[in-house]
Formats: structure tokens, sequence, C-alpha cells
């Protein structure tokens, strides 16, 4: 058995276990941890080249609606890039990704001298140097309407304040979207009610968002647009609609509109606004200003410089965006929520908008280890879809998207409830467990697990048999049936059972070529895929090669290490994966996507961490006796491939998870394997940390390691 240097879950907890008082921190510096945080971090992409393919989600931690500045046309998943010019709107969002995109989106937008409703002619010039952008207060100077636009959002509600210059005809434009919209404008009580259908998939028919919006000047002027038709009347449904209101104003003149959203009714919208209560703008700035220093504030660091305080607490905030909350508290104080799966009202929790092949390998184990209050509630919504549909989410917005591998939901359930994060209906988990490892949606091709038939039978997916990405499924698969194979130990379920996935856990080992010593599709016949280039992009794999995907045998290292023919030539190819060229093979894509760009700019060699697949790689080191490369490689990609700037990222942000590897990093371990209770140990970048458990213990650094644990193979 191989030493190496990792922590039990459960020795973490009681290195320390301290009053709050003697665990204190103490900084000179006088800011708090939202202080910190750089909303615009990773806005600097493209679809060619992604630094983060973030946008500025101005919101409470994992609120249900979030605001953004809209640079962007209305429908275009890249909302705010940060070299564009001209804003269109503010849009209320829920977008996880451009790739994914959005649903449930309208928009506000402050003009002056005329009622423009399109998107092009009411746009406006700003500088970002007269921006100012918080994870909880969003404020900018339009110069083409010469009107300061502020708001501060709640998690359902958002108060907006808007600075008139003197002007005869000032306007705010309301901006239900295409895709079927309605607007309704109640002149009497200076609100406008409407509803958005826009979506990109994973929604019933019968979906909407209902918005309602207040404003506390009184409309002089009342405009309706229908597909870009100025019309009489002040009610409008069709494609698109929208309404335009207006009023005279003097220099400098606050006008607030108080905006709430709901995806059950009017009714519950207007519930949902009530979140604002009487507060001024700078009393919400305050409130959410503490609701985001209680979040980051679990974790308290010392011993940095101000840019790695910058990058540590920015990367925290982004990996306590997502999964938002879908769920609402209706007039009799319950918890409710609009099914997406089937279209009704259903009771519980729910939350969405996550990718699970991204996610699981560090995101969810942190929100287990910081914020375990938050994620039992993310759990029971997770037993909620499959209640709903069938099926755990693998890739959520706000229902099943057919995108990306595996059945990595077995990862993110097993590991929060062998940490303790338990789930009240844990029999119905482990049905839906089961369920998802022999089935595949009917719809949606990455829910489930498309290729079950062959890699039950086979022990593979095989390459030949028209199923993509293959041997990334292969490979997911045998780490999901590890996890599957701890929770059937767990529960006590049949030996059957637990031998049945004990077994499949090893089918890695299908796909691993001695030749070359990389893992390689296969044909049914038990041939291996051929010609085989360990550099091709795609193909039998998932936005990555061989060289990327043959260290995704988590559950299993000295296995691996078995294989490849022991520690020396483990290392010795982890090693390649640094110093071969950037080469690469992108037939199967017939162009470089931008992962691949991400890859070859970064002097890494084939190490492409701005993707998933082989973002613990540098950890392996550790399974063979060499911790210092891990050191090495660690403190590398921290200092060159993260920042607090627009161009923060080195990829895709990816709903916290290239956030949270970086929060674990800096801390100084890593979990390789979720689901093991075992963490990796890597290189602090702080001197001191502290994290408040939500139960009143602490844990602070880790000097006091406990002796290295034996890693137990199914």
């Amino acid at each position: 058995m191989k030493k190496i240097t990792s922590i039990l879950f459960a020795a973490i907890l009681s290195l320390s276990l301290l009053s709050c008082n003697e665990a204190a921190v103490t900084d000179p510096s006088p800011l708090s941890p939202a202080d910190y945080v750089n909303p615009l971090v990773g806005t600097l992409s493209e679809f060619a080249l992604s630094t983060g393919n973030t946008y500025p989600a101005i919101a409470r931690p994992w609120g249900m609606n979030f605001w953004s500045p809209q640079t962007g046309k209305m429908g275009n998943g890249w909302m705010y890039v940060y070299t564009e010019h001209k804003i269109r709107g503010f849009k209320q969002t829920h977008q996880p990704s451009p790739w994914i995109n959005d649903y449930g989106q309208f928009s506000l937008m402050p003009v002056v001298g005329a009622p423009t409703f399109d998107e092009e002619e009411r746009a406006s010039w700003f500088s970002h140097k007269g921006e100012e952008a918080r994870p909880y207060y969003y404020k900018v100077y339009l110069a083409e309407h010469d009107v300061v636009t502020e708001f501060s959002p709640t998690e359902r509600a958002a108060l907006f304040r808007f600075t008139f210059p003197s002007a005869e005809e000032s306007y705010v434009v309301v901006d239900a979207f295409d895709q079927g919209s309605y607007v309704k404008v109640d002149k009497e009580n200076n609100r406008i009610v409407g509803y958005s259908t826009r979506n990109s998939g994973g929604v019933s028919d019968n979906f909407r968002n209902y918005f309602v919006v207040e404003f506390d000047k009184s409309f002089e002027y009342v405009h309706t647009f229908a597909d870009g038709k100025l019309l009489e009347g002040q009610e409008q449904q069709s494609n698109h609609v929208g309404a335009v209101i207006g009023f005279r104003t003097s220099k400098g003149e606050q006008v607030h509109a108080r905006v709430a959203s709901s995806f059950i009714s009017e009714e519950q919208a207007a519930l949902n606004l009530r979140e604002l209560g009487d507060d001024t703008l700078e009393t919400l700035k305050e409130k959410g200003r503490k609701a985001w220093n209680d979040v980051l504030g679990r974790v308290e660091v010392s011993g940095g410089d101000l840019d790695q305080y910058r990058t540590f607490y920015s990367c925290l905030y982004r990996a306590t965006l997502f999964p938002q909350k879908h769920y609402e508290i209706n007039a009799e104080g319950e918890v409710v929520h609009y099914s997406p799966h089937n279209g009704k009202v259903e009771k519980g929790y729910f939350y969405t908008g996550t990718g699970f092949w991204d996610t699981f390998r560090s995101l969810f184990p942190l929100l287990n280890l910081l914020y375990p209050e938050e994620n039992l509630k993310m759990q029971e919504g997770f037993v909620n879809v499959y209640k709903e549909s069938g099926f755990f989410p693998e890739w959520s917005s706000p229902g099943h998207r057919n995108c990306m591998v595996g059945n990595n939901s077995a990862s993110v359930l097993a590991d929060a409830y062998l940490k303790g994060v338990k789930v009240e209906d844990v029999e119905t988990l482990f049905e839906g467990l089961v369920h998802g490892s022999e089935n595949v949606h009917p719809t949606v091709a990455s829910t489930g697990r498309i290729g079950h038939e062959y890699y039950n039978t086979l022990g593979y997916v095989p390459y030949n048999v028209g199923i993509n990405e293959n041997a990334a499924r292969t490979l997911e698969y045998a780490y999901n049936d590890w996890c599957i194979h701890q929770m059937a130990k767990e529960l006590g379920k049949p030996q059957e059972v637990v031998d049945r996935y004990a077994k499949r856990a090893m089918n890695y080992r299908n796909l691993f070529d001695k030749e070359t010593r990389l893992m390689r599709g296969r044909n049914a016949d038990g041939e291996f895929q051929s010609p085989f280039s360990p550099l091709k992009w795609g193909d039998a794999f998932t936005e990555g090669n061989s060289w990327h995907y043959t260290w995704s045998v988590f559950h299993d290292p000295q296995g691996l290490i078995d294989l490849m023919g022991g520690d020396e030539a483990f290392v010795e190819m982890l090693d390649s994966v640094f110093t071969v060229p950037p080469v690469y093979d992108d037939s199967y894509y017939g162009f470089p996507i931008h992962e691949i760009r991400e890859m070859t700019v970064m002097n890494t060699g084939n190490y492409a961490h701005g993707n998933q697949p082989i973002q613990h790689m540098i950890y392996m080191y550790n399974y063979a006796s060499q911790p210092w490369k891990a050191q090495y490689w660690v403190r590398e990609v921290m200092n060159r491939f993260y920042s607090a700037q627009a161009d923060g990222y080195c990829g895709d942000e990816d709903n916290g998870q290239t956030s949270a590897w970086y929060v674990f990093s800096a801390l100084g371990f890593y979990p390789v394997c979720p689901a093991s209770g075992e963490y990796a140990e890597g290189a602090p970048l702080f001197e001191r940390f502290v994290i408040h458990r939500d139960d009143g213990s602490v844990i602070t650094d880790l000097n006091n390691i406990p002796p290295c644990k034996d890693i137990m193979k199914p």
C-alpha cells in the first residue's frame, strides 16, 4: 500500500476545534472579504479565447436572480465583455455559461430625449473609470444619456436608482425580450408587470418568468412596443414586447425602480418584491455587503499580499454563486418551486445552473467543507429533480440540458452524504443513483448514462458503436461506480450490490494501453482504436486528449501507478504532460476550440488547466512520492494562471469549479477523489487560515496534520 500526503476529512475537522475567539486571525488590513472581490474578473473573454467567460454577477450568495450590465446583443451569451464600449441595458440573468446561455431574462435601461426601445439606438457609451462593481452593488455613468444607474439586489428582487439630468423627456425602458413576452403598464400605480419566456432549453412549455417593476415617480408618458413597433395601448403580448415610461426630471433628480420576479406567478412576484421592504439603496447595499461578508468570511486568511487576497476572495465569490436558488416562499411561508421538468409548482428546495462534469471535482467538496447547511438544501433539491424527472441533474439550466458526459451526480451526492451532509430520504437518493447507472434520459442523452448497455456488459463504452467521447464516458462511469459502491457500503446494501459497483469501478483498466501507457478508445471486439493520436482532442475524449484524460482514475491512483509500471514510470508520464510541446490535433472539431488555444498560450506544454479534466493531475505526484513536484506546479499555476484582473482565469471559470481549485490550493490541500474523505497536500499560499464552520467549530492551519493514511481500494 502506498503512503501519500493526504488528510482525512474527519481529521481536518478535528485538527483544531477552538472557540472563535481563540481562532481569530489578526490582520492589519481594514478591508472585509467582500471588499477584495472584483466581479469583473474573467470578463475579458470571447468565443475564441476565454479568460473566464464570466459576467459581473451582482447578486446575493446563491441568489435566485443575478443582475448584470449588458453589452452584448439580446440572446448573446457573452452578455458583458470587458472590451466593449456600450451598455444596452441592465439584465436580470440566470446564465451559468455563455455556452448554455440564459433563461427568463429581461432588462431595464434609462434613456433621455426620446422613447427609444431598440437596443442599438438606446445603447450608451460607458467607461470602466465611471463604473463601480461590487458583489452586492453596481454603478455606472451612461454618457449618451447623462444618467447614473445604480442597483443592489436581494435574492429575488432588486432596487434601481437612476440619477437623471434636467430633461423634458426622461425615460426608463423595460424590455421583456423576444421568443414570447407580455407587458402591461398600470399608470395609476406607477407599475409595470409582464413576463419573459426567453430560454435556451431545459424548460416545460408553460415556462414564464413573471416580473413586476414599481416606480416612485408618476408616469407622464407611457409607450408600449411590440416587435419593433410603437403601438397604442398599455398592454402588449407578442414575440418581443416592452414598455417605455417617462417623466420630466430636474438636474440630479433620482428615480427609483423596485423590481422582482417569479417563475410561479405574477402574484408571487409581488410577494417576492417584499424582500426589499422599505429599504433605501444604501441600506440594501449594506445588507448585501453583510450577506457576502458572512459567506466569504467563513474563511479568514493572513500572511499574503494584497493581490493574493483579492484573487482568493474573488474566486470564493465565484464559488458561491452557483448553483442558484430556484425556489420561492409562498404566502403561507412554504418553500415551493416551479419545476422545469413537469411544469408544476412543487414543494421543497430546487437549485439549478451547474454542470456536474465541471463542479464535482472541487466546487461541491468546497461547499461540503465551508457551507454544509447550504449544500444540504442543494442536495434535497437534487433529490427533488429525481422525483420530478426520473433522473438526477448532470447539467441543469434550469432543467436537464444536453451537455458534457459522465454520471457525476453520483460523486456530488455521495461526497455530500459521506461527509455528513445527509438528505432525509436517502433510500430515494440511492434508488436514483442505481437508476442513473442503468438508464439514459429518453430525450437528454447527457443525463443518466448513454452507452450503459455496453459499459455494464463489456466493461467500457466502445469506440466504434456511434457513441462519441466514449473513453471519457468509460473513465467517468468507473469513478461514478466507485462512488455508488461507497454509498452501498455506507447504507449496508446487499453484498451483491456492493460487489457489482466495486467491480465496475475497475473498468478504467479496460482502456489502458500498455504500449503508450495512456488511455485509449477500444472497439467492441476488444481491439484498441487505430490509428491513435494521444494529441487528438475530442473523438474518444471530451474537450481534451489522452494526455489529459489518462489521469481520470481519481479513486485508484495506486492501480494506475501499477499499470504504468511503478512510481518512476508514473512520474515520467506526469512530467511528460509539461514537457510535450503544446501541439494538438483538432480534426474532430475542425478548428482549434478555445480550450485548445488556452492550452497553447500558457507555456506549460500539454497541461490544460483552462479545462477541468486535468485540474487534479498535479496533485497525483503525491501518490508517487514526489510531492515537491506537486508543490512546484501548484504554485506555478496559482501565481501565473490566476489574478483579480479582467483576464484573471486561464479558461472558462465554469460555475465555481476553476475558482474552487484556487481556493483549495491556496489553503494547501485538494480533494483529488471526492467521496473518499481524503485531501492531498499542496503548497499553502497563506501563512495561516481559519475556517469557521456553521456549527460554531473552526479549522485552523495544517501544521498538525496527522500521519498519512493508506489509500483503500474498492
